[in-house]
């Protein structure tokens, strides 16, 4: 069983075959996000603290925190950004650039072990990232796009996923701390996109046993009721073999799309975690009973 541990200061979570599937909380990016860019450009993290405390409450197990703003200072507003979140909540984080100084920011001042997101196929980001991932003892999204782009081919995809997978190893770093991304395209584009997907995430698990993960949300980009394909996807998706996505988890049906396919592949033992999600309250108790708390007993007039 290929496990991929990832740390905070206090706290871990691990992404494997046989577990709970991760989400990743996405919502720490100001890509498509003018007010919460503008913020954090002029030193304003209020709205990345709120952010990172309700995609924990939702159910997040980790958080994507990526501060890719025009103009800006980059390495200097995703490391503060990263020590804002991590005195505030106590899950692991996933440092999310584009751009190697920026990583190197982030990885300075992170206390645990880290997911780095990420790493493409060419030679020349391969050369300069996993250096870094491996001084750090950090895992590593491997985007599975090369110099060529990205291939409609997911035999093509699993390739440069193979590549990177192997590239790592030579920098010591093992297949277990390589995650996957099979890139999700949107299926209102591509008709095959889905298919795609699962076929190059069922190869990835039963050929390179490696962790997978994905931005979920791609999938629906461009149709209405979004949530609604997103949460088709990942139960999909989790069928053929995906462990982890980033995406919202403060959409309620995708998170009950996630523990039901929880439930039915088996990585949910006794239906724990969907009973404690969604069991019924007692009545007269306020729900404290179905959450493991004892029932108040009234006092006498």
């Amino acid at each position: 069983m290929t496990d991929t541990l990832l740390s905070s200061a206090t706290k871990e979570v691990r992404i494997g075959f046989d577990r709970p599937f991760v989400i990743i909380g996405e919502r720490i990016n100001p890509t498509g996000r003018k007010i919460l860019a503008e913020e954090m450009k002029n030193g304003d993290y209020s709205r990345v603290v709120s952010d990172a405390l309700a995609q924990v409450e939702a159910g997040a197990h980790m958080l994507d925190v990526n501060a890719g703003i025009p103009l800006a200072d980059e390495p200097a507003i995703l490391a503060e950004a990263i020590k804002l979140v991590q005195s505030v909540t106590d899950v692991p984080i996933s440092i999310d650039s584009s751009i190697v100084e920026a990583l190197e920011a982030g990885l300075a001042v992170y206390e645990g072990k880290p997911l780095v997101n990420s790493v493409t196929g060419e030679d020349e980001v391969l050369e300069r990232v996993l250096p870094l991932v491996a001084k750090h003892g950090a895992a590593v999204v491997a985007i599975s796009n090369d110099e060529t782009g990205i291939s409609e081919d997911p035999d093509e995809r699993f390739k440069v996923a193979k590549k990177i997978v192997e590239r790592a190893a030579d920098h010591g770093i093992p297949a277990a701390d390589v995650v996957v991304d099979p890139l999700v395209m949107p299926i209102g584009a591509i008709n095959t996109a889905g298919k795609q997907v699962m076929h190059i995430v069922q190869r990835l698990r039963n050929e390179l046993q490696v962790n997978t993960t994905c931005g979920a949300s791609n999938v629906s980009f461009g149709l209405p009721n979004r949530n609604g394909i997103n949460s088709a996807f990942l139960t999909m998706a989790i069928g053929a073999g995906m462990t982890s996505a980033i995406t919202s988890p403060l959409h309620p049906e995708v998170m009950q799309a996630v523990l039901g396919a929880d439930v039915m592949m088996g990585h949910d033992p006794d239906c724990a975690n969907w009973i404690r999600k969604y069991r019924e309250p007692t009545a007269g108790g306020n729900g404290r009973e179905g959450r493991g708390g004892r029932k108040r007993r009234r006092r006498s007039a």
